[in-house]
């Protein structure tokens, strides 16, 4: 049979449920679209969001409560970048914060040229700060980082325990990271996703590192799934997808199998029944 043609059936604890965004609107996606020399500028450093780009987060942000999906993911991860986390915490996050409250905000007010009001963490998932989801690496400052004791005291409630560097060691100036590199970078993302015992993730993160992340997958799939698979996201875009732990990589264990005959009792299926006595008559 034709795999394109065939449904595929897996266990349900050795498949996760990912949410894919890509950041909202940032002044170099303005910047570079009217000139593409723009994204070599350093006015650009660790791009924040603009006015429009806190709109489009506004909309999905009602998207994602309107269907009911913002209460049923258990981890957000996030690239550590200033467009991402703005992103992040204005779709993901809690309601308004206010003084007074016992808890860190994720976003404190006015975090980069927003003008936004801080933002809470109470009542949303956790927030980890992830260096294997970032953009291209290299060149374009845009697309380097700050250091993250500048972000802690801005995201108060992220975790940012899983980046090593306090600088950002990855990005070079002179060096831009392939695709293929970063393709290489995205299935080591996918493979450590396994890592974690969260069933639901958001990933918030960039147009490049999906499209070439996502680009190997959908060869077994009707062309018209891999296209949907493989297109390139709009700002704020979200995707929902399936990955399946094919490998036996993750640890999960199954939570809404049962294992049955409970109390104890005959139960041999009459197909193999029949096959027994089968076999058992050509021993005769």
């Amino acid at each position: 049979m034709d795999a394109t043609s065939s449904p595929g059936l897996y266990p349900l604890h050795r498949c996760k449920t990912l949410h894919l965004v890509r950041h909202a609107q940032g002044i170099h996606n303005v910047a570079g679209e009217k000139d593409h020399d723009a994204y070599l500028s350093e006015d650009l450093f660790d791009a924040h969001l603009t006015p429009l780009g806190w709109q489009q987060v506004d909309n999905l942000r009602k998207h994602v409560q309107e269907t009911g999906l913002s209460k049923k993911i258990d981890l957000v991860i996030v690239s550590p970048l200033l467009r991402t986390m703005q992103t992040a915490v204005g779709v993901f996050g809690g309601e308004g914060y206010k003084d007074g409250i016992d808890v860190p905000p994720l976003m404190v007010e006015n975090a980069g040229e927003s003008r936004r009001p801080a933002i809470s963490s109470l009542n949303c998932p956790p927030f980890v700060a992830v260096e294997l989801c970032r953009e291209h690496l290299g060149v374009r400052p845009c697309d380097r980082r700050k250091s993250i004791s500048e972000y802690r005291p801005v995201f108060p409630a992220i975790d940012f325990s899983l980046i090593e560097s306090d600088e950002d060691v990855l990005w070079e100036a002179n060096t831009r990271e392939k695709n293929e590199e970063v393709a290489v970078r995205g299935m080591k993302f996918l493979n450590w996703l396994w890592t974690r015992k969260e069933r639901e993730i958001a990933i918030v993160t960039h147009s490049g590192f999906l499209y070439h992340s996502l680009s190997a997958f959908g060869s077994d799939c009707h062309p018209s799934v891999k296209s949907e698979i493989c297109k390139h996201f709009a700002n704020c875009e979200l995707r929902s997808v399936v990955i399946v732990d094919r490998s036996m990589i993750g640890l999960d264990t199954a939570t809404t199998n049962y294992p049955g005959k409970i109390p104890n009792g005959l139960d041999l299926p009459s197909d193999v029944a029949d096959e027994t006595h089968s076999e058992e008559g050509v021993t005769k």
